[in-house]
């Protein structure tokens, strides 16, 4: 059997996350391990209980959600995160990707897709929304294009990596399993030079190798 992947909520509407952690409990995988209605609450109880995926809100008091994920990346790095805001796309995502975070997921999210961004972040995927793509892209001066050679199907998969589609999403639409996709993945990132696919992507649009369809 699957073991559980252990969540975290953190924010300060109480509705917001009591409203998550009901929805979330309902799905056969997951356990909430716990709750915190502000940033500085959140660092101490993700300290102390070590969850797999910590889901915060970017904006709340005492200590917002960049500052909490900043300090639990430095401090606790297996620790994945997720940052779920109902905020415009703002000037902070841009540390916060720098740091590595594993996800930037808008409020708006159906349920459904949130989900599958859990499963696969736990899995070791990096999900952006599209909106931070394209602020991340509008700051980034265009390079020359990085001297690799994809193959056909390399570069077919790395588009499908630009989308918001998990890879066994993009193995259901490319008809083949998600390893092989998994496998394309990994030898774009080491042709790249990336250490994630978020940054993979962000390389081949900033360098014109693909282009970022929404």
């Amino acid at each position: 059997m699957p073991e559980l992947i252990r969540l975290l909520i953190v924010d300060d509407h109480a509705v917001v996350r009591k409203g998550l952690a009901m929805v979330l409990r309902l799905e056969p995988g997951l356990e909430i391990v716990g709750e915190a209605e502000n940033g500085r609450d959140g660092l101490e109880a993700a300290r102390n209980l070590t969850p797999d995926i910590v889901l915060a809100d970017l904006v709340m008091p005492e200590m917002d959600g960049q500052e909490m994920a900043l300090a639990l990346r430095k401090s606790h790095p297996r620790i994945k995160i997720m940052m779920l805001t109902g905020t415009e796309v703002d000037d902070r995502m841009f540390d916060l990707v720098a740091a590595g975070i594993e996800g930037y997921v808008l409020k708006n999210i159906e349920p459904a897709e949130l989900i599958r961004v859990i499963h696969a972040v736990a899995h070791g995927e990096v999900y952006l929304h599209p909106d931070v793509m394209k602020k991340i892209l509008e700051r980034m001066k265009p390079q020359q294009p990085p001297a690799v050679s994809l193959t056909p199907r390399e570069l077919e998969v790395l588009e499908w990596m630009a989308t918001p589609h998990t890879y066994k999403q993009i193995a259901a639409q490319l008809g083949v399993g998600e390893e092989t996709i998994r496998s394309h993945a990994k030898n774009i990132l080491e042709k790249l030079h990336q250490p994630n696919r978020a940054q993979a992507v962000l390389t081949a649009m900033r360098s014109g190798l693909i282009k970022l369809n929404t």
